[in-house]
């Protein structure tokens, strides 16, 4: 295991922050939770509970390890509990001024100068939050995939300015801390899973906008035709519809291809909160939110 990050900050206790913020504790770490308010911090809290909850129910954890687990984690409102840490993963919404703000207030808040700052973002260019600060070189992209303690990827992602030492440092991290396995991606919108998958999942929305097919026959021909474990609109209902459609926006805004393009049926869907299964209705309808 490495020893370089025993103490880690999450920035972000959303879906995707609680699930990074889960494994880190299971894998023994000193974890701290920073939310937008303590509100915010006490969902993220009962969010990560329920996450453990589940796994002792399916007998994945022990008992014991789950309530360790959660004595590891400290849950807070305030970034200023974040400046001991020696990694601090951002994952708040995928949205470049929020991020970018996230970093510039860490940059002044976490005092260890070789403390390493990685984004969770899907899409979003690694160099504009690392210019942030004023250590672009320890700034990385550590993007997760949902559900976080079950699926096993990560992709690291470096900028021009990030070091060597760093992605090292983070690989590192990721495999050997977290028994995580890590493919590598040049800093560009989408890296190398959403590069590939969201064009899919797009052209499976207009495909069912067209009237071509509906949404069940499109997942059923796509799980049952080819072997896929999800349809792709099942997929984008479980990512979240908000989210398929930025990254969607940040590709089309890199490459100008028309694939990337959201079409103005996930547009629509979005303004109108129909944002899949956290909000109980997206392409499917889900028992609740």
């Amino acid at each position: 295991m490495s020893a370089r990050f025993r103490r880690v900050g999450v920035v972000g206790g959303g879906q995707m922050g609680a699930g990074i913020a889960e494994v880190c504790a299971r894998a023994g770490l000193d974890t701290v939770v920073c939310e937008a308010d303590a509100t915010a911090a006490r969902a993220a809290r009962e969010r990560v509970a329920a996450s453990l909850d589940r796994a002792v129910r399916r007998g994945k954890l022990e008992p014991h390890a789950a309530r360790d687990t959660l004595a590891r984690m400290v849950f807070t409102g305030s970034l200023d509990d974040l400046a001991d840490r020696q990694l601090v993963v951002e994952a708040v919404i995928e949205n470049a001024d929020a991020k970018t703000e996230v970093f510039a207030a860490l940059d002044k808040i976490v005092e260890d100068p070789a403390a390493v700052f990685a984004t969770n973002t899907s899409s979003l260019p690694v160099m504009r939050v690392g210019m942030a600060t004023s250590r672009a070189d320890r700034v990385v992209g550590l993007h997760f995939f949902n559900p976080v303690p079950v699926l096993p990827l990560v992709e690291v992602v470096a900028s021009l300015h990030t070091s060597p030492d760093t992605v090292t440092a983070v690989e590192d991290f990721a495999t050997g801390t977290l028994g995580k396995t890590v493919i590598r991606s040049r800093d560009r919108a989408g890296f190398v899973v959403n590069a590939l998958l969201i064009p899919y999942v797009l052209a499976a929305v207009r495909m069912a906008e067209s009237g071509f097919a509906t949404a069940a026959d499109i997942d059923t021909g796509m799980e049952l035709g080819c072997a896929h474990p999800m349809g792709p609109l099942k997929l984008a209902d479980l990512i979240g519809l908000d989210t398929v459609a930025s990254i969607a926006e940040s590709l089309y805004e890199e490459f100008r291809e028309p694939l990337y393009a959201p079409s103005p049926l996930l547009q629509r869907m979005v303004q109108a909160g129909l944002l899949g299964r956290k909000t109980g209705r997206g392409f499917h309808t889900y028992g609740h939110a």
